[in-house]
């Protein structure tokens, strides 16, 4: 499990630029709050060999997938508290959720700074969930 700033990072795979390669299927960490993107910390090696190969011999799209198989992603991601499988509507969610129940209990320790961390964060990941399903309905028929 990851976090960053204060937020539970969401474990995916998403595609990543090295100089003029796109890497794609990557297991990487993202922050649904400050979008920080973090190659998943045990793939990190293999990632660098893989892409410093495919910066070399100019390749200009890498598919990590080849590497990591359906058994070995399950571990990879398992102590993620949130997968995004496509559904990022849920892990947002999902998110909001976590944060609200931190929120209840800085209440209840009337700890201000970090309620108002708390609402800044919540603040953020609703306006993420209201573009990502407004985005959503626009691309539906």
């Amino acid at each position: 499990m990851s976090f960053c700033c204060g937020a539970s990072m969401i474990g995916a795979l998403g595609s990543l630029r090295h100089y003029k390669t796109q890497i794609h299927n990557v297991p990487i960490l993202y922050c649904p709050v400050c979008n920080r993107i973090d190659v998943h910390h045990d793939i990190e090696e293999e990632y660098e060999i893989l892409s410093e190969y495919a910066h070399a011999d100019m390749a200009p799209e890498v598919d990590f997938k080849e590497y990591v198989n359906g058994d070995m992603l399950d571990k990879i991601f398992e102590n993620c508290i949130s997968i995004d499988n496509g559904n990022i509507s849920m892990v947002l969610r999902g998110q909001i959720d976590n944060a609200l129940d931190l929120m209840s209990i800085a209440k209840q320790l009337d700890d201000k700074e970090w309620a108002e961390d708390l609402k800044l964060r919540l603040n953020k990941l609703s306006q993420r969930l209201n573009r990502w399903e407004s985005q959503s309905k626009k691309s539906t028929p």
